[in-house]
């Protein structure tokens, strides 16, 4: 058998920075409740939901929103995982959102239907099995030849340059995104597979495409089952065309965007892999993903005179009659008339590559690569380079200024210029680039040290652009900013952005035959002026560096090719109105930052290529030769989920569904049919052969499910598959099915750190599951965060969730024996609160979930729920008497209840075994409960502050008492606890009352006038340090429910007499008090009466008596 120990090499790359468990008893406990659970559910297929039959209902005797209306459904996805790996916890952070949404979508009693299917199409899966293919080759079947050692070296010696790559701020670093995810410091794809635990004998297995296909679906599939998740595991498929139904979907897609004119054929930019010989899309990327072409207009600089070094250099390897040009990109073509050199890095290394027979460039070896794939040499794909030579060599040399007022400039060195970006050469602009007016003024300054001639960088600088500031703008910010050399970096950067935005958004052209007009209408115009001259050309490059999954730098290249025509103005308009959601009939967000996201996308996203040569999907139909590209089959695959049933039974369509419909059945007008796009015809189903039952079964589930409620994903895909989802939807289905809602959640880290492999911080979703158990990771994914922002999965609130969830099912199994539980009328202090409460927190809950911020549910369906229970017991343990059985019950159903969406294991084992219900808690439904009093409310509140207070008022005794101020009062002796009460308000705040009487709105329960507006009044009336907090609470009391009417009069909402006698017993006992005194104070009083002696008139001493306020008692605390 071969060794599956793993290599040193690895080994050292796989150390954990997670959380080490100390013990595992009750974590395995519920675990085992867990497993029993889940395939009890499966058993009883208790997560397969169909639509309403027609022979229910038939087809056309309802519509399909009346019997929404009748039997309402949820329907929700997330973006089907890549089968090119595990599931981590990044994904379930993902899942769980759909997951608690589906969960709570049950309980409103809706058929609930979320499905998941597996995304195979693409480059990631056939460039990873191409590599396995070489590396068998290399080091045998179980990679027996290969030699770790030298790997190790290879792989120490490779951290100084990856360290120095992070400072080179012109190369793009993913920080987030799928690609970064998938990143792992290994050599060797098998290195990447043994290292998420693939025996070494199994791995050669994947060198073959398709067994990736085969192994990695069923993994996903025991993984999100060991989550509890719930799925309709009928409607699972793989794509491309290993399916021969998704295939076929996929292939009618395609054809309808074409006749609708959305997909289109012609020369455009894309990012390319020559290695690969195709484009390379986001989702074919291992560093670069969002990355776009960027058009730059490229100059021809014709070259008059040579420097010395660089005329040798050339001497006999150019013709004598070609002309030799330095082609600067410059993404600001209008400024072209301010030139007054050229900028070259000395550094840097130049080709003088060949355009054409008499056309040589001057430019970097990457910017010719680019070109070479881009029309602009006579050779395509050909870089033919004449000579070398040294940037510094070409120092000196005069050259022709397209535009120019200087029609003959100077090439002049400039240390910054990076081969990295645009062609390595630069014209400079003073007038308006600051970086520009820096180093010719510093060359100015310096000739010699720069070895070039004084007058070389002293030409006039002339105006040619006005703005608001200045005719002359980067002299401007220059000196406003007080940059003294090219070396300020980060000023000269502030500038920069200052210029162009000033420029290009408020500049007016005062020169050129564009004089007059504004720079952001004259800038095109200016640049097809110039290469209809032959005197500029189009050049583009990859925005930041773009590497392939095989591992190679890509290009841009201009390609004939199909592409959906993404961006098209008609197309965009309804998408970006869709988006905007004015009328609230569009596309919910959740999220301003959703919103925003997604129409900033729909700004600058245009044409998008669609298919391929390499990699796995279906073949485009009008061109075989081509794949369609994988953001482009995964858009409306939504609707495909509808229809599984129909279909097939396993993943890859072999087995038929219940329509017992053959892949080859299913032809265009099939789709069109069950899509709601055409109506039912004789000729249809004598053409494709599906009986009329069939047909009508297929569009009834297509038209009930649809649209699809909500879509979870992360927001790295709102700049690519969300949108192209949203234009997909427009494009090809009625407006009656395009999707509600989407909601885009940020990356999660773990523990308070970016998720990596590399560095051992990272968790596949079996590790956390297995570790943790499946509820644990569900009450720590929720309580990891909601937003777009980044979340966090902390493994201490999964550790001590195992431990909560243990210790309340033990109390609860032991609570339900006790035979001492009290019964009867419950009374009107310990239970009226508890039970009020408990009503509270459910609609609490309930409207979290429905506004899907499970943080803030899980903290009133759990937290807060487990701290009312604990608050009740120890009421009732201070007041020596039992706990109430109907409310210990009410708790036990509640708790089970309202935790249902997010731990279901453990609320389905409370309800089963100790409720002794007959069906599952996943066919129960939301309770009901009264809303929650007010003034009982306010009550419990006002028991809260209280006990708060007494504790903050010992202490404060106790600390004057340490400063000397104070020595009466002993808190190791017997002690007495006075509280003061007031029921009069104190007469200087009826002014503040009848203020907030003026601005409260009693209908709205909201200001009529906002928070600045009331802060200046109230400080007008001269007591702003007293009146403010008086204020405040005021308006707390307002927004937490209490009538406007009772708050405003200056009335409590409680009987706060009543509520401090109930209080004594607990009091007494929880503070170690002999014996507790309540006064009833008057403002000005000398005497008070006192509740605890039948209201018996006795004499105030102590100062504090003077600050009680209605409902705010004050304490004192003495020695008896």
């Amino acid at each position: 058998m071969a060794d599956t120990a793993l290599p040193k090499a690895m080994a050292d790359l796989a150390v954990s920075k997670t959380k080490e468990l100390k013990g595992t008893e009750k974590r395995d406990s519920l675990v085992e409740i867990e497993k029993k659970y889940q395939a009890k559910w499966q058993q009883d297929r208790v997560f397969e939901v169909d639509a309403p039959s027609i022979a229910e209902y038939p087809l056309g005797s309802i519509s399909a929103d009346e019997l929404r209306q009748k039997f309402p459904k949820f329907f929700g996805t997330i973006a089907y995982p890549y089968m090119n790996g595990r599931l981590h916890a990044g994904h379930a952070f993902s899942f769980s959102k759909i997951e608690f949404y589906t969960g709570f979508s049950r309980m409103q009693g809706k058929r609930c239907l979320f499905p998941l299917g597996y995304h195979c199409t693409g480059l990631p899966i056939k460039a990873s099995a191409d590599k396995l293919v070489k590396e068998v080759e290399m080091f045998g079947q179980n990679f027996e030849r290969y030699k770790e050692e030298e790997d190790a070296e290879e792989l120490a010696a490779a951290v100084p340059a990856q360290k120095g790559a992070k400072e080179d701020l012109t190369k793009f670093s993913a920080q987030k995104g799928k690609a970064a995810a998938k990143t792992v410091k290994a050599k060797y794809q098998w290195q990447i597979l043994h290292s998420i635990g693939i025996p070494l004998e199994e791995i050669h297995l994947f060198a073959d495409p398709q067994y990736w296909l085969k192994y990695f679906p069923p993994e996903c599939k025991k993984d999100l089952t060991n989550f509890g998740a719930r799925i309709d595991w009928r409607r699972q498929f793989v794509t491309t065309d290993a399916n021969p139904y998704y295939d076929a979907f996929v292939r009618w897609q395609m054809n309808r965007l074409k006749e609708l004119d959305k997909i289109k054929f012609g020369k455009r930019y894309t990012i390319y892999s020559i290695k690969d010989g195709q484009p390379c899309m986001d989702h074919d990327r291992s560093e670069g993903e969002g990355v776009l072409p960027q058009e730059y207009t490229a100059l021809k600089l014709k070259v008059l005179e040579w420097a010395p070094k660089a005329a040798e250099a050339i001497k006999g390897k150019i013709p004598e009659d070609a002309s030799v040009y330095l082609c600067p990109a410059t993404l600001r073509p209008e400024t072209m008339y301010g030139q007054v050199c050229c900028f070259v890095g000395p550094a840097l290394r130049y080709g003088v590559f060949k355009a054409s027979e008499k056309e040589y460039f001057v430019i970097t070896k990457r910017a010719a690569r680019n070109m070479a794939y881009q029309g602009i040499f006579e050779k395509d794909g050909v870089p033919e380079k004449a000579v070398d030579i040294q940037g510094s060599d070409l120092i000196g040399t005069l050259v022709h200024a397209p535009l120019s007022f200087h029609p003959q400039v100077r090439v002049l060195p400039m240390e910054t210029v990076l081969a990295t970006k645009g062609t390595g050469v630069v014209t400079s602009v003073p007038s308006d680039s600051p970086d520009d007016y820096a180093m010719v003024t510093e060359l100015a300054k310096k000739p010699e040290y720069y070895g070039i001639k004084k007058e070389w960088a002293e030409l006039e600088i002339i105006p040619i652009i006005q703005t608001p500031t200045s005719d002359l703008l980067a002299p401007h910010l220059v000196k406003k900013l007080k940059i003294a050399s090219p070396k300020d970096a980060k000023q000269l950067q502030e500038a920069k952005e200052l210029a162009y935005k000033e420029g290009f958004y408020q500049g007016v052209m005062k020169v050129g035959d564009f004089k007059g007009e504004k720079v952001e209408v004259a800038k095109p115009k200016v640049r097809e002026q110039l290469i209809k001259r032959g005197e500029a050309f189009a050049y583009a490059e990859p925005e930041n560096k773009v590497v392939s999954r095989s591992g190679d730098e890509c290009t841009v290249a201009l390609l004939d090719q199909w592409y959906l025509d993404y961006g098209e103005e008609s197309w965009r308009h309804i998408a970006l109105e869709y988006v905007e959601n004015k009328d609230g009939k569009g596309l919910e967000t959740y999220s301003p930052d959703t919103r925003h996201a997604f129409k900033g996308v729909l700004d600058w996203l245009r044409q998008w290529a669609c298919a391929r040569t390499y990699g796995l999907g279906s073949k485009l139909p009008w061109d075989p030769t081509f794949l369609v590209e994988s953001l482009s089959d995964s858009t409306i695959y939504m609707a495909y989920y509808t229809l599984v049933p129909w279909l097939h039974t396993d993943l890859f369509g072999r087995e038929r569904g219940k329509g017992n419909i053959a892949p080859e059945q299913m032809i265009d007008e099939v789709w069109d049919y069950v899509f709601c796009r055409t109506q039912l015809s004789d000729e249809l189903i004598s053409k494709s052969g599906i009986p009329r039952e069939t047909l009508e079964g297929m569009r009834r589930d297509f038209e009930y499910f649809y649209p699809l409620d909500v879509r979870v994903s992360g927001k790295d895909l709102i700049p690519n598959h969300l949108t192209f989802w949203l234009y997909n939807h427009i494009a090809l289905f009625p407006r009656e099915y395009w999707p509600r809602s989407v909601r885009a959640n940020g990356h999660l880290q773990l523990n308070g750190e970016k998720m990596s492999k590399s560095t051992g911080n990272f968790m596949t979703l079996d590790d956390v599951v297995r570790k943790y158990g499946a509820d644990a990771a569900r009450v720590a994914l929720a309580d990891a965060g909601d937003g777009i922002s980044d979340s966090n999965f902390v493994e201490d609130v999964a550790d001590n969730t195992i431990l909560r969830f243990y210790t309340n099912k033990e109390w609860i199994e032991e609570t339900v024996k006790d035979e001492k539980l009290r019964t009867g009328p419950l009374n009107d202090f310990q239970d009226a609160l508890f039970d009020n409460e408990m009503n509270a927190l459910v609609h609490e809950a309930r409207k979290h979930y429905e506004d899907t911020s499970y943080k803030l549910a899980l903290k009133a369906a759990h937290y807060d729920f487990l701290n009312a229970r604990d608050t009740y017991r120890e009421a009732c343990n201070a007041a020596g008497i039992p706990l109430h059985r109907d409310l210990v019950f009410k708790y036990i159903r509640l708790q089970a209840l309202v935790l249902t969406p997010i731990a279901p294991h453990w609320a389905e084992y409370v309800w089963l075994e100790i409720l002794g219900e007959k069906k599952s808690i996943h066919f129960a439904l939301w309770p009901e409960v009264p809303a929650a009093d007010p003034a009982l409310t306010a009550a419990r509140e006002y028991v809260r502050q209280t006990s708060s207070s007494i504790n903050s008022a010992e202490a404060a005794q106790l600390k004057k008492m340490a400063k000397g101020r104070q020595s009466d009062f002993d808190p190791k002796k017997p002690k007495k606890l006075t509280v003061f009460m007031t029921e009069a308000f104190p007469a200087w705040q009826a002014k503040y009352v009848e203020l907030l009487n003026e601005a409260w709105d009693p209908a709205a329960n909201a200001q009529r006038i906002d928070d600045k507006e009331l802060n200046g009044r109230i400080a007008k009336m001269g007591e702003m340090k007293k009146a403010m907090p008086f204020v405040q609470a005021l308006k707390k009391r307002l927004r937490d429910g209490e009538p406007a009417q009772a708050v405003l009069e200056r009335k409590l909402a409680f009987d706060e007499k009543k509520t401090l006698l109930a209080m004594v017993p607990g009091l007494k006992r929880t503070a170690g008090l002999e014996s507790v005194q309540i006064l009833v104070v008057e403002e000005g009083s000398k005497t008070a009466r006192d509740l605890t002696d039948g209201g018996a008139e006795v004499d105030v001493k102590a100062p504090v008596a003077e600050s009680a306020l209605p409902g705010q008692p004050s304490f004192f605390f003495e020695n008896v």
